[in-house]
């Protein structure tokens, strides 16, 4: 597939797929060039692609990703290296989470506090 359907499927811009591939998130199983030096990507890329965002969005760094995934890749991460990040990176998740519960429960005293006073005759603010 081209780089605009690839961009279509996985939700990132062409930008950001040429920036991925430069810093070799993408390798020759998710990337060829054509004859006309044109990239053609294969569904490995969608795939790989998702899974860099959905580690982006709990707050790894492209710098961290792509030691990981280049490890895994090219089998020079030990399966204790492997474990070990896998279960940091757990931890830290879990420390996020407890983070947006905090914030969660703030939110709902704020709008029970919020409702009570709309509700509330006396209030000249509603």
């Amino acid at each position: 597939m081209k780089i605009q359907e690839l961009a279509e499927r996985t939700g990132l811009s062409v930008h950001t797929i040429r920036y991925y591939e430069k810093e070799g998130l993408l390798d020759e199983r998710h990337v060829r060039r054509d004859t006309n030096n044109y990239r053609h990507y294969f569904d490995e890329a969608i795939e790989r692609l998702k899974l860099v965002k959905r580690f982006q969005s709990v707050g790894c760094s492209l710098t961290e990703l792509k030691q990981i995934l280049q490890g895994l890749d090219t089998n020079t991460t030990t399966t204790q290296q492997g474990i070990d990040w896998v279960l940091s990176k757990m931890k830290e998740i879990e420390r996020k989470k407890e983070e947006y519960d905090q914030v969660l429960a703030t939110l709902n005293k704020m709008l029970d506090y919020k409702i009570a006073r709309q509700d509330d005759p006396g209030n000249k603010h509603r």
